[in-house]
């Protein structure tokens, strides 16, 4: 039984009724809780009568008045109060299948659980769903639901996923849109497969679909050296990089003209691919395919440069301080000194930039921004967020660090300071011989960073 109450918030509404940890959640008024979802939907009401089974196997019946959709404060023993859905694909271009071995064995879990979706933005691909799962999701409004289509034709799809219900996860995408479930989707592309004609036959049928598709990544297939074994598939050149983008700008400006937004977007390496600009800020909207690598490097560059609007001018630290600006004194970074950065291949031209518009108008700074190839996944992986500590010591090993090194926090594991290759921080900072500081995923983090604050 995954409904069993781990804790009790302290202060919360749960806290002030005789729910003890070990109770097991039955019924929210006589609806049967059966995960996670069933909890938040019938624990929003004001008035609640809730039905355990207490430790001593006894129904206890517990009623509690609260705002509407105040969270009641039950910490469950499992997350989802269920079983997680794992995935019964084979995708051609599926990354974990392209991992090493002797990771962590959580790395090579693959989840498929529309619960995860809607909770923490996971994409899925409906191809576990049976009819009642489906007019659940509707019955009880889980929107938005993250899919991941690749094509809307169901023998290439089965093809693409290893999965002959590969078809019926269009069938599930459709029923969701036309129940007014808004979806967002995302499109692997994979050269010679679901690229070109086939592609713009995709985004055509999204588009048809209406609005409740609310946006659309196109993102270029990643591949490792470990592929043996697996479906022969080739990576993105600069011509198909600059012929995906056209295509998809294409259709979005006809998105804009009818609907107002720009619906789909490409990942930020294909335009670093094809050797153009990032678009701006703009253009990105509300930046609502962030977690897929599109617009990343825009809204860092934005948030990096309104920091330096905010912050101003710095008073020079070598010299003697204004005497307007001594209270204030707190503020200001420590004395000039050297500091390195390590990044991804993709993202060392962009932090390079930065850090020398940042040394151009302050006195401060004085660093250098490091290339990380990854030898552990292949050449070909060029994004910061799969760089192993392993390859971060052998390559700066003996390198001027300065008096300290930053590194992404999406180069680890979230809420530990553990790389994909099981190194850890402390160990990264014993065998480079310098502390390690590490910055979240944002432009004015980063400034701050390499100011000193």
């Amino acid at each position: 039984m995954n409904s069993i109450v781990k804790s009790i918030v302290p202060g919360s509404y749960a806290a002030k009724t005789k729910i003890a940890p070990g109770d097991v959640l039955r019924r929210i008024n006589g609806n049967v809780i059966g995960d996670v979802l069933d909890y938040q939907f019938h624990s929003c009401d004001s008035r609640l009568l809730l039905e355990f089974t207490g430790t001593d196997r006894k129904i206890k019946l517990i009623k509690l008045t609260k705002p509407e959709g105040a969270d009641i404060g039950l910490e469950f023993e499992s997350y989802l109060m269920d079983k997680e859905r794992s995935c019964a694909n084979k995708c051609i271009f599926c990354f974990i299948d392209q991992l090493p071995g002797g990771m962590r064995d959580t790395l090579y879990y693959k989840d498929d659980d529309v619960r995860l979706s809607f909770l923490h933005g996971n994409y899925v691909t409906l191809t576990n769903l049976s009819r009642k799962d489906i007019k659940r999701i509707i019955k009880l409004r889980i929107s938005p639901v993250n899919v991941s289509v690749h094509t809307l034709d169901p023998k290439l799809r089965a093809y693409m996923l290893g999965n002959k219900k590969g078809g019926e996860g269009i069938a599930a995408l459709e029923a969701l849109v036309n129940a007014g479930i808004t979806v967002n989707c995302q499109i692997v592309c994979c050269p010679g497969i679901n690229d070109g004609p086939e592609l713009s036959k995709t985004i055509k049928g999204l588009i048809e679909l209406g609005k409740g598709i609310n946006s659309v990544s196109i993102v270029p297939v990643g591949l490792t050296k470990h592929r043996q074994g697996l479906a022969a598939l080739r990576p993105f050149d600069k011509a198909l990089a600059l012929q995906t983008i056209r295509l998809a700008e294409h259709y979005g400006s006809k998105c804009i003209k009818s609907r107002g937004s720009r619906v789909f977007f490409c990942a930020d390496e294909l335009y670093i691919l094809a050797g153009l600009e990032l678009p701006s800020h703009g253009y990105y909207e509300d930046y609502p395919q962030l977690e897929n690598g599109v617009g990343m490097m825009r809204l860092f560059i934005t948030e990096f440069e309104d920091e330096m609007s905010k912050l101003g001018p710095l008073p020079r630290l070598t010299g003697s301080m204004p005497a307007q600006s001594r209270d204030l004194s707190s503020r200001f970074p420590a004395p000039p000194s050297r500091i390195s950065i390590a990044t991804g291949a993709l993202a060392q031209p962009f932090l390079t930039k930065l850090l020398n518009i940042a040394a151009d108008k302050y006195d401060t700074i004085i660093g250098e921004v490091y290339s990380v190839k990854n030898d552990f996944f292949g050449e070909s992986v060029t994004v910061t967020g799969l760089i192993t500590g392993g390859d971060v010591i052998k390559q700066l090993k003996g390198k001027e660090l300065g008096t300290k090194l930053l590194i992404g926090q999406n180069m680890l594991r979230r809420g530990e300071d553990v790389f994909l290759d099981n190194v850890t921080v402390p160990e990264l900072s014993n065998a480079l011989g310098v502390p390690v500081r590490i910055i979240k995923q944002s432009g004015a983090e980063f400034l701050l960073a390499i100011l000193g604050y």
